[in-house]
């Protein structure tokens, strides 16, 4: 008898949940909840709260709804029998973290703390804790601390330990009342099994752990603030599973959320780009894994340590048993053509694109895809969301040159996806550059479905064949592929995520090549795009960062 798995994938906007067969990968009924509040990034929900530049909140009860609405849905749609449902996986945007009680109740949800946003979830694209990042950072190098090479010499704003210093600086009556910090994917694993886990991924790329050596000190955390000495003891653990294992059997309350069996077997959590990677057959090392969204992760397998500066981390088993895992990404490509879309497309495009029956992004395609390279006269940086890597830097900010009065939207709207495929190329070298190979490139995720002329840009400026994924919902996917193997052979899974994958991934036969001739001309732009992202992003010239302290001065 067929046996599923349903995958669970959390997302900055919504979460969507899979049903997969398991015995071939194919996907059988597909749901989607959008977060009833979205990104928090004004003001707080049922509140005359507002919050600062660079904050980004979520309601965790939306991750709730999540399940409550998508996996009835894909099991009503599909009309597979619950008991024919052997494993739940989920996956998470990171660093997305919370603070809560002992059992799990988030503060935000209780009263007397409605209305404090260091409450509520900070998700991944949470800017704010830059201040502590940079002294994270400082006191790292100060003292020594041999792990900050592991994150190529420089922790993020983004990263969980940022988060949670902020939250000591600004709102320590928050700390002290929290008594777990922990990540929302390993929070609502928690939700569906009673049972409070954390997983090695997120705790290995986004909170400094490692297999070998665990957490920083306690008398580092201490330097960073005397609150923090037993950060790990007090909020958190250091019980790290990890990911492939299985989290514990899904409890009755979740049952009844679901309309899923009572036991169904949980996976560990696990990261949204790391669980795309087996789903997309990627279990060895040479190929770049792309998840291209608002954001785009970059995964690398290999088998021997290497320092890459910039980069988001490596971790020991952090994507595939057997290989060091190794993290890169920029934090805006499907936001920045989002941003362009929703703020500077005259109302003439739009009027044609409805009379035409097309998209606004599938007009403006066409119309970049017949402009000549180098045409436009354009060249950007592409830091609408500041840069994730190399740089690690979210103070830099966007830059376009070259416009005029004749520039046209499709122009700018060709630079944009241009820069962030200079950004990608500079991604890649630097791992070429410092022991990690790379030979072909793997995409999923939205855009790759959506925007062919994006593919063969990133094709001709990187000068390497990109693949893409099968699925249309690859995390989704590879988080199903984690529940087969959470539920075991035994149950009708597999044993292991190779075995998965070997029967549940599966790429598309198109294939991005690069052109020899239009390479010829990348290489021109991409030059004077690497001038410009040395000049304005190493500390040549900090306009970007002046700029940015005079709009936060304005606005007080």
């Amino acid at each position: 008898m067929t046996k599923y798995t349903i995958g669970v994938d959390f997302g900055t906007e919504s979460g969507r949940a899979v049903l997969v067969d398991i015995s071939n990968g194919k996907e059988i009924a597909t749901a989607v909840y959008p977060y009833s509040h979205g990104v928090i990034d004004e003001q707080l929900p049922d509140s005359k709260v507002r919050l600062e530049p660079d904050w980004a909140l979520q309601d965790p009860q939306d991750y709730i709804r999540v399940f409550q609405n998508t996996i009835p849905a894909v099991l009503k749609e599909s009309g597979v029998d619950a008991s024919d449902v052997i494993g739940v996986g989920v996956d998470f945007t990171a660093c997305t973290m919370l603070p809560t009680k002992a059992d799990g109740t988030p503060l935000s949800d209780l009263p007397e703390f409605r209305e404090q946003p260091h409450a509520w979830v900070k998700l991944w694209k949470h800017h704010a804790a830059q201040p502590e990042a940079d002294k994270i950072n400082e006191t790292a190098r100060a003292m020594n601390e041999g792990w900050l090479d592991r994150y190529g010499g420089k922790i993020s704003s983004e990263w969980f330990f940022s988060k949670a210093l902020q939250i000591v600086n600004e709102a320590p009556e928050i700390y002290d009342a929290a008594d777990r910090l922990i990540e929302a994917t390993d929070w609502v694993v928690w939700q569906l099994t009673g049972t409070e886990t954390r997983n090695s991924c997120t705790a290995g790329y986004k909170a400094l752990w490692s297999k070998e050596n665990g957490f920083p000190s306690k008398e580092y955390f201490a330097a960073l603030h005397p609150k923090l000495a037993t950060v790990i003891e007090d909020k958190m653990t250091t019980d790290i599973l990890p990911i492939g294992q299985k989290a514990g059997g899904l409890s009755e309350r979740a049952a009844q959320w679901t309309g899923l069996k009572p036991g169904t077997a949980v996976a560990i959590a696990n990261v949204d780009a790391h669980v795309a990677v087996p789903a997309t057959g990627v279990t060895e090392p040479g190929r770049m894994v792309m998840i291209m969204g608002t954001s785009t992760c970059d995964m690398v397998l290999g088998t021997e340590e290497h320092i890459v500066p910039g980069m988001c981390g490596y971790v020991d088993d952090g994507i595939i048993p057997g290989f060091f895992g190794y993290e890169a990404g920029q934090s805006c490509v499907g936001d920045h053509f989002a941003w362009f879309v929703e703020n500077c497309v005259p109302a003439e495009y739009e009027i044609q694109a409805d009379e035409r029956g097309l998209d606004i992004h599938a007009l403006l395609e066409e119309k970049a895809s017949a402009l000549k390279i180098g045409e436009s006269g354009l060249l950007t940086l592409d830091w609408w969301n500041g840069n994730r890597s190399v740089l690690v830097d979210v103070d830099l900010t966007g830059m376009m040159i070259g416009m005029t009065l004749a520039t046209k939207p499709e122009e700018i709207y060709r630079a944009l996806i241009e820069a962030t495929a200079y950004g990608k190329r500079i991604i890649i070298e630097t791992f070429q550059k410092n022991g990690v190979p790379i030979h072909e490139l793997v995409a999923c995720g939205g855009l790759p479905e959506k925007n062919k002329l994006l593919m063969q840009i990133y094709a001709d400026v990187i000068g390497l064949p990109i693949k893409v994924s099968a699925s249309k919902q690859t995390p989704a996917l590879g988080s199903a592929m984690f529940g087969a193997v959470a539920a075991g052979e035994s149950a009708g899974g597999y044993d292991s995520i190779y075995d998965a994958a070997k029967v549940m991934a599966h790429l598309k036969d198109e294939v991005y090549l690069p052109n020899a001739e239009n390479q010829k001309m990348y290489e021109k732009l991409y030059a004077e795009y690497v001038i410009l992202h040395d000049y304005f992003g190493r500390g040549e010239n900090n306009v970007m960062k002046r700029l940015k302290s005079i709009k936060a001065e304005a606005r007080k």
